[in-house]
């Protein structure tokens, strides 16, 4: 067997929701970059354009596509469009970053709509077409957030925790029929998402001193564990959340003891 070949995605069709911006856009991207012809989605079409267009100048094939991941239609006749759908990776997130007693209603219900409900409609259309072809991997970003949580990350986090369990429930459901769900969970990246908090200082650096490696993560820091779960590479995983943090979730505390 030729090992390199793992993790090549010549021929392949992938699908990046979110490959407007931030993480989504540096996956896209990585992908193409090892052969996958990938379909660009995001709510922004201009943005996805510009990601479709990037790929596009490195001599691969990208499309663009306007998609608003809660809609579930658009979302279904998307994928149908697509001449083949072997991976299928979703990122689009948002945050509400408030206490629970804080938290309004509307708040509640934007957060877990896009976060959660979207990740539904996402899984259940990709895993539909991909169970009909027998074959195909989903990956769809969680976060640490499913595993260890912080005041004001409440709502956000129960999101995260739940795409995770509704990955693991369809490798479960569809690993008979040769489809594999993963989820990957970064820890702090520098993504508009995180914006807000990049603008205080004393945030940041704290959170920069909690991982082992002492930094936040780039958005291109996650394609590699991304290419690897979209490939072969990772042809026996499924069910797994694979964690791309720094070592955020090795390290007990921000405080090294004198020892």
């Amino acid at each position: 067997m030729d090992y390199r070949s793992l993790f090549d995605l010549n021929g392949r069709q992938a699908l990046v929701i979110g490959a407007g911006s931030g993480i989504g856009a540096a996956i896209a991207e990585g992908l193409a970059d090892v052969g996958a012809d990938v379909a660009c989605a995001d709510l922004d079409a201009d943005a996805a354009a510009a990601t479709a267009a990037t790929i596009a100048a490195k001599g691969a094939r990208a499309s663009a596509h306007a998609l608003d991941v809660t809609d579930e239609a658009a979302v279904e006749s998307l994928i149908a469009s697509l001449p083949r759908l072997d991976a299928c990776v979703a990122t689009p997130s948002v945050n509400a970053r408030k206490p629970l007693l804080d938290t309004s209603i509307a708040e509640f219900d934007r957060v877990v709509r896009l976060n959660l409900l979207g990740s539904f409609v996402v899984l259940r259309a990709a895993g539909r077409r991909m169970a009909d072809a027998g074959k195909g991997s989903i990956v769809l970003l969680s976060s640490i957030r499913a595993q260890v949580v912080e005041p004001g990350q409440g709502v956000y986090a129960a999101t995260k925790a739940g795409t995770l369990q509704m990955v693991r429930a369809l490798a479960a459901e569809l690993g008979p029929k040769g489809v594999r769900a993963n989820a990957l969970a970064p820890g702090v990246v520098e993504t508009p998402l995180t914006a807000p908090i990049k603008a205080h200082p004393d945030w940041y650096r704290a959170y920069a001193a909690k991982s082992a490696l002492g930094r936040w993560a780039q958005p291109s820091e996650l394609v590699g564990p991304a290419i690897y779960l979209a490939s072969d590479a990772s042809s026996f995983v499924t069910g797994t959340l694979t964690v791309v943090d720094g070592g955020w979730t090795a390290v007990d505390g921000r405080f090294t003891p004198p020892l």
